[in-house]
């Protein structure tokens, strides 16, 4: 049996307005990412594997857990926000928003868009994406042991899809509710992959940890 725990990383450079100045940790998101380590030293530290994909905020969250790398799969990078929100506005005049309260309306108009294949001048088509989540969760489905995988956003919201069979709709509303340093546990049973548990934060729950709980 293969038990997964994904982990979403620490909360990136959210003023960032392109994917290289992105892709880094905050300040907060470092922290975030080293108190997830301390709990999970204090509950259940081992992993038999632990992956990332290879942005560096992937990778620095895992660090500042406290663990070492043992891979690193493209396939577990983020899909491209950035690139997305330029082909939607270029080619259907919908600007990104200015207000992190406007991005739960915006991001399944991106989604819809992609799905649908109504985005052209983008780096990878839906289809390409879902196909390497899919198949690297399918590829881990058949190992076995406990194995943290360390990666982004959307990629948990795909893995979710696949999962659970979600519509389009579902899956933009899975994504948008998904924390930064969150847990999500997934195991591969009786030839079937089941969610355990989603979007877990045991290592912010205490009330002076309020402020540490963020989306973006």
């Amino acid at each position: 049996m293969a038990e997964l725990i994904l982990v979403r990383h620490g909360q990136a450079n959210s003023h960032a307005t392109n994917e290289e100045s992105y892709d880094q940790l905050s300040v907060l998101g470092a922290q975030q990412a080293e108190w997830l380590g301390a709990h999970l030293a204090g509950t259940n530290p081992h992993f038999d594997r632990v992956m990332t994909g290879t942005l560096n905020r992937q990778t620095e969250t895992a660090r500042n857990m406290g663990y070492e790398i043992t891979t690193r799969d493209p396939r577990l990078n983020e899909l491209s926000y950035f690139a997305l929100a330029e082909a939607l506005e270029a080619e259907h005049g919908i600007p990104a928003p200015r207000e992190a309260t406007e991005f739960a309306r915006y991001l399944p108009q991106v989604i819809d868009h992609w799905v649908r294949g109504a985005l052209s001048d983008v780096p990878e088509s839906f289809d390409e994406f879902a196909g390497r989540i899919t198949g690297v969760i399918d590829e881990l489905c058949q190992d076995h042991g406990r194995i943290l995988v360390v990666t982004s956003g959307g990629v948990i919201g795909m893995i979710m899809r696949h999962a659970l069979g979600l519509e389009t709709p579902g899956m933009a509303k899975v994504m948008l509710q998904i924390m930064n340093s969150s847990m999500h546990r997934l195991e591969h049973v009786h030839d079937m992959l089941m969610v355990g548990s989603f979007n877990a934060t045991p290592h912010l729950d205490i009330p002076e940890r309020a402020h540490a709980r963020t989306f973006i």
